[in-house]
């Protein structure tokens, strides 16, 4: 249930959840700043999974081509046992994402109750922050999701599990482990973006299933598809330039940036 939300807090939440579930900065660190800076009620689970459905629509849109191609080969090498590059591609991406699924499927409710403190957000936002700048100055870049192994693969959903904990970043670790094995940036963020699909999926699947006890009529769906668009608009925008900048100036912004919300989240944990 929605409660006392206005659509300026709509937009607000809507364009963090577009600009954050994608690049490496942690969504969960910054929705978390209005409720505590501007003192926001939580809005509730529905909301919640309205901005999801909204990034999951605009990687779903951005990367249509991507994924028409992988569900057809997919189901080529079923069906016909002809392989491929995008056959191999669909199933890595099958067995990335079995290690957070399951985890966050055990896990989710204990995450939730007992690390989503201001100190936890700070931390890992500052430790991961660090490894992506490791992981980018030290990762070789000289191999395309082409050359992913279906052991590349369970490294990098492994590597997922991780960002169960609030500060970490899905896209953030995710990228990190790419690079670390040697893939390039755009591979290692379109990788990632790709690797969102069936998370986000699952993440909603698991919340939607809570929502059933709600009455329809105390659902303000004005409002939650308004949400809905302000965060598929943004995140949609955000992939576009994300790849662009990535490939032009590394990771190297997004480190800075984390690292400045980590003080600025501290700072806060002291008040």
């Amino acid at each position: 249930m929605i409660v006392d939300i206005s659509f300026f807090q709509v937009t607000v939440l809507g364009a963090i959840q577009g600009l954050t579930e994608f690049l490496p900065i942690s969504s969960s660190a910054h929705l978390q700043l209005p409720r505590v800076l501007l003192n926001w009620k939580d809005q509730g689970l529905t909301f919640d999974v309205a901005l999801h459905l909204g990034s999951l629509l605009a990687v779903l849109i951005y990367l249509k081509d991507d994924i028409a191609n992988l569900v057809k080969a997919f189901f080529t090498r079923i069906i016909s046992k002809k392989n491929s590059t995008d056959a191999d591609l669909a199933l890595s991406l099958i067995i990335a994402s079995v290690p957070g699924a399951a985890t966050g499927f055990l896990l989710n409710n204990f995450v939730d109750q007992y690390a989503r403190s201001i100190e936890i957000l700070a931390i890992f936002t500052l430790v991961f922050a660090l490894v992506l700048l490791y992981a980018d100055k030290k990762g070789s870049r000289d191999r395309s999701l082409k050359q992913l192994t279906w052991m590349d693969a369970s490294y990098i959903g492994l590597a997922q599990v991780i960002a169960l904990i609030p500060g970490v970043s899905r896209s953030g670790v995710t990228m990190s482990a790419a690079l670390l094995l040697g893939y390039n940036r755009k591979s290692a963020a379109k990788f990632s973006f790709l690797l969102s699909i069936p998370i986000i999926l699952g993440s909603n699947a698991l919340r939607s299933y809570d929502l059933y006890s709600l009455q329809l009529d105390s659902l303000d769906f004005l409002v939650l598809f308004y949400g809905m668009i302000v965060s598929g608009v943004v995140a949609y925008t955000c992939i576009h330039y994300f790849l662009a900048l990535v490939e032009r100036f590394g990771f190297l912004p997004f480190v800075v940036y984390r690292i400045f919300l980590s003080i600025t989240l501290f700072s806060i944990s002291l008040i």
